[in-house]
């Protein structure tokens, strides 16, 4: 019983790591078709996530980068007509950067035909299987937020 309970183990974690494999690989798809780099595809889909926005030095930590990156960064993504500071709602000595919802529209564009597929994948699950499967997908996602929070 336990070497097939490892087996089946091993099976879910290499099908989620072919999932991570192919999502970043959607996101260099993504970065192409939109016409930025990696980087500029990374930081909005950050701040899509984030319809309040987030600080350029918050963006910053979230990808990595420098404080002096996230600037030059924010600076193309505002020229590109994909971001836009915007006074932090709180705190006005502090900016907030949103995307635009040319931004919205530019990237859903993009994902459509990736999200209709995932769609139609999601469509042929029972209710049941629909929502166990959910429930391990919130499961290891909070894994690796865990994981990237040590």
């Amino acid at each position: 019983m336990g070497g097939r309970r490892r087996q089946r183990s091993s099976e879910v974690a290499l099908a989620i790591r072919g999932l991570l494999q192919a999502s970043g690989e959607a996101t260099h798809s993504l970065a192409d078709r939109l016409g930025v780099g990696i980087t500029d595809a990374l930081a909005l889909d950050h701040l899509l996530s984030h319809r309040d926005g987030l600080g350029p030095t918050e963006l910053g930590h979230r990808l990595g980068i420098r404080s002096a990156s996230a600037t030059t960064l924010v600076d193309r993504l505002e020229a590109a007509g994909h971001a836009e500071r915007v006074p932090h709602p709180s705190d006005r000595r502090r900016q907030t950067v949103v995307a635009t919802g040319h931004a919205y529209e530019e990237v859903l564009g993009a994902l459509t035909p990736l999200l209709e597929r995932v769609e139609a994948a999601a469509a042929r699950l029972t209710p049941e299987q629909a929502e166990v499967t959910a429930g391990f997908l919130r499961d290891v996602t909070a894994a690796m937020r865990d994981y990237a929070a040590e």
